[in-house]
């Protein structure tokens, strides 16, 4: 019995349990044992349910779907936070963001693997279009002229009566190659998880046109050993979406009885890039004499160290600012005192006259405090802030400025 498609969508930090919204105990055995698949990253599990953590994105299994939205407040649109993830993974190199129109408006409504999968699709596409690149390969096999390495003892083994063939390893120049086995893995992944839409007939129609390749088991060390050059420099993207789909498949999860993909992203570390690509655009813009670099590195004790998100160096004042980016709801409360501890420590390493914590939320005005009990003659002060990233439905282009405002430039 064919079990009925359940689509159902949650926020981060959000529990499920079985009951709410139609999830079944099989649902929370297959989500719990696809979280401990990739290391018990994505959720914890708790008492017939899971707990969420900062991923965002989307999981599919045999029969659910589950879309996973970020969250920064209680009262913004559902709508609004889908639209400002897949505008947040464009400004961050995730989606390319060469797509207008129509098509980027028809976007909105597929959930974000079906984005990646059209994504996907249309780089092998345009791959075929341009004409697809060959490489040299080994090949063993019998054939009718001697060339390359005769393999002796296959040869008197399969060739005994058949005087006239040879058993060799020899080169063979065609599209064969890891590169398209590759695609090609991607490609039937896509198939797989598709089925019903018409990303599933625009992928078999792609498949009709791509040529036939060996069917490799792939993982991360065929990316990292493939060889890049100028021929190669095309794939570029197409691999890294097929990366991206193919290390996210949990193929034969549960014995061979269900297969699924997730396609999740740390919304910390996306909140990061994202203020952080912002300040540079503005600073070089309007704020020339300033520096902007991201994850600055300082030994601590033995081989630790510690790395704030953001530093900010005035060349002209030689003055030096610190920010930590937080991805979470702060709402009216104070900060905790870890990181408040943390920004401290920053301040004295860098020798930073002003930190600042960074959350998203309501705009919400703030002042520099100073930490209190120091003995130096320059007092570090730290400041909470906080900045809406939703501008009319849709992700604020302007952070960068207004990041700028809190630090009073």
């Amino acid at each position: 019995m064919q079990r009925k498609k359940l689509e159902i969508k949650v926020f981060e930090h959000e529990t499920l349990r079985v009951g709410d919204k139609g999830i079944q105990q099989h649902h929370i055995d297959a989500l719990w044992r696809l979280n401990e698949y990739h290391e018990n990253s994505y959720f914890e599990p708790i008492a017939k349910g899971v707990k969420f953590k900062q991923y965002v994105g989307i999981i599919q299994v045999n029969g659910l779907s589950i879309e996973i939205h970020p969250k920064a407040d209680k009262y913004s649109n559902d709508a609004d936070w889908k639209n400002v993830l897949l505008d947040m993974l464009k400004a961050c190199g995730r989606i390319k963001t060469s797509t207008n129109g129509p098509a980027a408006l028809k976007k909105r409504n597929l959930n974000l693997l079906e984005v990646y999968f059209e994504y996907f699709l249309n780089e092998v596409a345009g791959l075929i279009h341009r004409g697809l690149i060959k490489q040299y390969r080994k090949q063993t096999k019998n054939t009718k002229a001697l060339k390359g390495k005769l393999e002796f003892a296959g040869h008197i083994q399969r060739n005994s009566i058949h005087k006239e063939r040879f058993y060799t390893t020899h080169q063979v120049y065609d599209t064969d190659h890891t590169i398209h086995q590759i695609l090609f893995k991607a490609l039937s992944i896509v198939e797989q998880f598709s089925r019903g839409t018409y990303i599933y007939d625009y992928c078999k129609r792609i498949e009709l046109d791509f040529p036939e390749v060996k069917n490799i088991n792939v993982t991360a060390s065929n990316f990292k050993t493939l060889k890049k050059n100028r021929k190669t420099a095309p794939y570029e993207y197409g691999l890294e979406l097929a990366r991206l789909i193919i290390l996210n498949y949990s193929p034969d999860i549960s014995s061979g009885k269900e297969k699924m993909v997730s396609l999740l992203f740390d919304m910390n570390q996306l909140w990061e890039e994202y203020v952080l690509i912002q300040l540079k655009k503005h600073t070089r813009l309007h704020h020339p004499e300033l520096i902007v670099t991201g994850q600055d590195s300082k030994k601590f004790w033995g081989n630790n160290s510690i790395r704030p998100d953001i530093v900010i160096k005035n060349t002209q004042t030689n003055e030096t600012v610190v920010i930590d980016t937080k991805w979470k709801n702060i709402g009216n409360g104070p900060p905790s005192i870890q990181d408040l501890r943390q920004m401290y420590g920053y301040a004295r390493y860098w020798n930073a006259e002003k930190v600042m914590l960074l959350y998203p939320g309501g705009n919400k005005t703030t002042y520099f405090k100073p930490y209190l009990g120091g003995n130096d003659e320059v007092p570090q002060y730290c400041k909470l802030g906080v900045i809406n990233i939703i501008k009319d439905g849709k992700l604020d282009v302007e952070i960068g400025q207004k990041v700028m405002n809190l630090l009073n430039y």
